[in-house]
């Protein structure tokens, strides 16, 4: 079973979201700030992290910089949840270093879409790795 990390200093929200993430399927641990969040991974790495922007302590992406230059956590997925939504809220946040984007309100089957590919990805880069690797060609005479 998949963990999920959520980071979000809003009980309400971070009830909606475990309850979209157990009725999928997953595990969900969680966190009220960057700060819970960083010692959550540290102590039980989860497969993913749903990382909220405007929170106290340490915002999203302080979070995520910190997630980055830490050469134990730089390649966990790191989800953006977060109400920004004004034209090149997105564009910043991906470029800050998130893996992916969502807005709140939370939409269930954009949430399930985001999950899916970011939790696949290494799967899905590695059976194309295997497409292109190129395989010995045999000798006529073998």
């Amino acid at each position: 079973m998949k963990k999920v990390l959520v980071a979000e200093d809003n009980a309400v929200n971070r009830e909606l979201l475990r309850e979209l993430l157990e009725i999928r399927g997953y595990t969900v641990m969680e966190a009220c700030n960057g700060e819970e969040a960083l010692d959550q991974i540290a102590k039980t790495p989860p497969d993913i992290l749903l990382l909220d922007l405007s929170m106290p302590v340490l915002d999203g992406f302080g979070t995520i910089e910190r997630i980055r230059k830490n050469p134990s956590f730089s390649s966990l997925p790191v989800l953006a949840v977060t109400a920004y939504a004004m034209r090149g809220d997105q564009e910043k946040i991906l470029s800050s270093g998130f893996d992916g984007y969502l807005s709140k309100p939370i939409n269930p089957t954009a949430l399930e879409q985001e999950l899916e590919r970011l939790l696949n990805k290494d799967k899905s880069q590695t059976r194309l790795h295997k497409l292109l690797v190129p395989v010995p060609r045999r000798n006529k005479s073998d």
